[in-house]
């Protein structure tokens, strides 16, 4: 990988890591290395690492800003391309805004709140990027990103460049077509309203309010592990359980949320996924409900 790398830095396409531990790049502060970490600079420099890795045929996949995700300990085989700040742009026209599939969930919404625009009050908690946001339809409060989004620029495996609407990208819950078509999120652009800005700062802060008070933010989590099942909350059921608090080697179902896991220090993703299954299973065997983790899991055991 290293010749490969030494290419990709000569063609000037941003930062290229080898054997890049990935519990440097995700929120749980959990996961093995990348054989080749590649976090671009601009749009058309992602292409072209996209287009240097397909022409070695190596196989690829690719991260936002960490967040909902679960890196196995033995790491990610091939590249791994980190969609971040190099994707940063975010330009505001009327009541549309069109926004680089690194930018911040959070930091986007605070931006349309200032610009007076409504429709993004339910995505002031989600930590990570755009792009992760359109590839897991992502959503809080009764609202999610179908019913915002006017279209994203999607680059596929094939080198393929599309521009989707929400339908076209087959929105449902927590899902979207890039779980089952291989792609990466370039931009993409939200049809907001016009609104108050006195009363949306009230609704984000209200929210944040929330968060702080319910969510452990003060320690390594992805957010939400499991999908709330129809009628009822993942949490509910686990805390019903009896299971606040629990802990498999350094992972722990928070004592504040029980639909998050921590990392109390040194915990592995095999910790992790043990106690998945181990509070899946217990829920399953007390209420007969199947959870099913919204948290994507990458990489080998």
């Amino acid at each position: 990988m290293k010749h490969i790398a030494e290419e990709l830095l000569q063609a000037g396409v941003g930062k290229v890591w080898v054997d890049e531990p990935l519990a440097h790049h995700t929120t749980w502060r959990i996961g093995g290395p990348a054989d080749l970490l590649i976090q671009p600079i601009d749009k058309e420099k992602l292409i072209l690492a996209v287009q240097t890795i397909h022409r070695h045929k190596i196989p690829w996949s690719v991260i936002g800003r960490g967040s909902n995700l679960l890196v196995r300990d033995g790491g990610i085989r091939g590249a791994v391309f980190k969609v971040a700040e190099g994707l940063s742009h975010c330009q505001f026209e009327g009541e549309e805004v069109c926004v680089g599939a690194g930018y911040s969930m959070i930091r986007l919404t605070v931006e349309a709140g200032k610009m007076g625009l409504t429709g993004m009050e339910f995505a002031g908690g989600i930590p990570g990027s755009v792009g992760g946001a359109v590839y897991m339809n992502a959503g809080a409060h009764g609202s999610d990103l179908s019913r915002i989004l006017k279209e994203a620029e999607i680059l596929f495996e094939d080198g393929e460049i599309a521009t989707m609407n929400a339908e076209e990208l087959e929105f449902s819950y927590r899902t979207s077509l890039l779980q089952k078509r291989k792609g990466i999120v370039l931009e993409a652009t939200f049809r907001l309203e016009r609104g108050d800005r006195k009363q949306i700062a009230s609704v984000l802060a209200a929210n944040k309010d929330r968060r702080r008070r319910t969510q452990p933010l003060q320690m390594p989590c992805a957010g939400s592990v499991f999908r709330n099942p129809p009628g009822d909350h993942a949490g509910r059921l686990i805390e019903a359980c009896g299971l606040k608090g629990h802990c498999i080697g350094g992972a722990q179902i928070s004592e504040m949320h029980a639909n998050f896991i921590v990392n109390r220090g040194g915990a592995t993703a095999t910790d992790v996924l043990t106690l998945i299954e181990f509070a899946r299973n217990t829920v399953r065997e007390r209420f007969g409900v199947d959870l099913h983790p919204e948290v994507l899991v990458m990489g080998e055991g």
